[in-house]
């Protein structure tokens, strides 16, 4: 676990220089597999929740802790210019992020306080676990519903 900590801490230091000396291509490629990681995760925590994956402890913290250890990522230094939706065809990024980054960081910022211990609040039973989910669905919604297009 610590070098995995400290590959993302080495990560997000360097993530600034590295993306703006990279295609907006394949900058995009990082920030979606970055959201694909956050949603397997997410995944995880959800169907525990719904009762669709028993309920595993273990299991359920090691996707909190994954998550808390993604929104620790520089995630906003994938939003370069030139990577937004009437950019490029594959991004679900809405030119908004560039026009409002102060409230896109906050949003962003919104989703690290969710998530911040949950992988205590996901410890206990399975209960626990949506109550946990809906602070941090609460958190993507609330970015994704100003900052995504809509599918």
């Amino acid at each position: 676990m610590r070098h995995m900590l400290c590959a993302a801490t080495l990560a997000a230091l360097t993530l600034p220089a590295i993306a703006h000396s990279q295609s907006a291509e394949d900058v995009l490629a990082a920030r979606q597999g970055y959201m694909k990681l956050i949603g397997l995760n997410t995944g995880v925590l959800s169907g525990m929740a719904r009762g669709n994956i028993d309920y595993d402890e273990d299991r359920a913290a090691a996707a909190a802790a994954n998550l808390e250890a993604l929104v620790r990522y520089d995630a906003p230094g994938l939003f370069v210019p030139e990577t937004s939706s009437d950019d490029l065809a594959n991004s679900g990024a809405l030119p908004a992020i560039w026009d409002n980054p102060e409230d896109f960081g906050a949003k962003f910022a919104a989703l690290g306080d969710a998530v911040a211990g949950s992988t205590d609040a996901v410890r206990g039973g399975q209960g626990n676990v949506g109550a946990a989910l809906q602070q941090i669905g609460g958190a993507c919604k609330d970015c994704h519903d100003d900052y995504r297009k809509p599918e």
